[in-house]
Parts: C-alpha cells; structure tokens; sequence
C-alpha cells in the first residue's frame, strides 16, 4: 500500500511538470561523473610547474617545459594580456583570436603579435576560424611544438572536437579554461564533455587543475564539482615521473576575482 501510493504521488508529479512544460530526464550516473572526474587527477612529474601571467585573472601554471615552442596560440583576448606578454618573453611567436574585441589589449608593436577579428570554434566564416585552420594560416613551421591558451567562454567544446589528431599532438601544453562543469550531471552534457577529455587525454595528461573562484562549486550527490575551471595538460612523451599530485591549492596559484575564495574539491585529486 505505502508503495502504491509512493508511486502514485511520483506519477502524479511527473505529469504536473510535464503539463507545466517542464522536460524530465535522468542525471547521469554517479559512477560515471566520478570515473570522469577520475581520469583527470593530475600528476606530479619532474617538470616544476610556473607561473605565466599576473597573479590573478589571466595567469595560469604551466611545466617548465618552454624551451622549443614556436608559438602560442590563444584563443579569448581579454582586458589583461600579460600572459602572452610572458610567451613573448620566451621567444614564443604568439598569435590571438577574438571576434568580440577590435584588438588586444598590448602595449607594444603590432609587429610583434598576430591578431584576428574572429572567434575560435568548428567552421569556417567571417566570425570563426577552426583552429586547424587558423594554425595552418599562420606563419609558423608544419611540424614545431605549440602552446594553447584558450578561454573561450565555452566555445572549448566544440572547438577542441574539432582539432585534428596531429595538430593536437603538436601543442605540447595546453591550458584550458572549461566552464559549465556542474552540468556534468546532464547526460548530453556529459557525453559531450567526456568526448572533450577522451580526446584530450589520448595525448596528453592533466598536470594542474585551477578553480576560477567566479563561480563557486557546485554540490550533488556527495560530489563537489567547480563550475569553472582551468586545466593544464602536457604531452605524455614530455614526462617520465607521473606520481599523483596530492596538495592543493598551489603555492603559484591565485584567486581569479574579490569573490569568496575557494579550492579544487578533494573529490579532484588523488587526496592522501
């Protein structure tokens, strides 16, 4: 009787909702977002890791693994560019992408950077540019190591399905800003997302992982989960020692905005 009338009462709200408008589906699997989650527990290698950037918005932590990249390519220009200034000074060639600012916010030559009036994301048009494309546009070597910064508002998704194999095989890092994390919980989100890091993750290993403190964390079923987050890969052939990293925050890391500050849940990292 008690479960007939559980089932009734859960009926009766289901079909409220869906009178109402409202569209009904299932979470994810709590095993899957964790086994997600799980794949991307960074390492400790034998590379330190610095710190490019201004110690707030805009700078990110890397391996000290510079020397022989080429060019960086990144993707989102801001108010603040001290980042790729930092590149410069690595004798990187550096190359910037939006369409939503008229230019970077540089105080140097032109000469001295590449810049283009359009957004990164999966097609070709007067507003986006594939990175394919754009890196193969630029004036750089077929075969050099790149770097990639890119934040792009949560145009990552797309873009990085779209990279090819071997161009993504040539950025020897990559840090990347993903946001939405929270709706990992939403199972189209998930499958998408979990393409993103499986593509990623072929190549490439997590050695870092930032919260932006903008958006605070989100918590379900007993999993924390930050909304937005910066992620640092480096290649695998780049690294011999991969032990778990099992201290957070950094000491090179810094809070993103005055908003309360917080740290990669414990749920993140192979915690001791």
């Amino acid at each position: 009787m008690k479960n007939a009338l559980k089932n009734a009462l859960k009926n009766a709200l289901k079909h409220y909702l869906l009178n109402k408008g409202f569209i009904l589906q299932r979470a994810t699997e709590k095993d899957k977002v964790l086994k997600l989650i799980e794949g991307l527990y960074p390492i400790r290698s034998e590379l330190e890791l610095i710190r490019l950037g201004p110690n707030g918005d805009g700078g990110y932590l890397l391996p000290n693994d510079l020397e022989g990249i080429e060019a960086c390519f990144s993707p989102g220009v801001d108010k603040i560019s001290e980042f790729e200034l930092d590149c410069l000074k690595y004798e990187m060639k550096v190359f910037m992408a939006d369409k939503s600012v008229e230019r970077p916010n540089l105080n140097i030559s032109e000469d001295e950077y590449k810049f283009i009036k359009k957004f990164v994301g999966c097609t070709n048009n007067d507003d986006f540019i594939t990175i394919d494309d754009w890196v193969k546009s630029s004036d750089i070597s077929d075969s050099s190591d790149l770097l990639l910064q890119m934040d792009i508002e949560g145009g990552e998704y797309n873009s990085i399905i779209n990279i090819s194999d071997s161009l993504i095989n040539r950025f020897r890092i990559m840090i990347i800003e993903f946001h939405s994390l929270q709706d990992l919980w939403n199972p189209y989100f998930f499958s998408l997302n979990k393409t993103v890091f499986d593509k990623i993750l072929q190549t490439h290993i997590c050695v870092h992982i930032h919260p932006n403190n903008c958006c605070g964390i989100d918590s379900q079923c007993g999993v924390e989960i930050p909304r937005v987050a910066e992620f640092t890969f480096i290649r695998k052939d780049r690294i011999k020692i991969k032990n778990d990293e099992t201290c957070f925050p950094h000491s090179l890391d810094f809070d993103n905005t005055k908003n309360e500050s917080i740290s990669l849940p414990k749920n993140w990292y192979k915690s001791t």
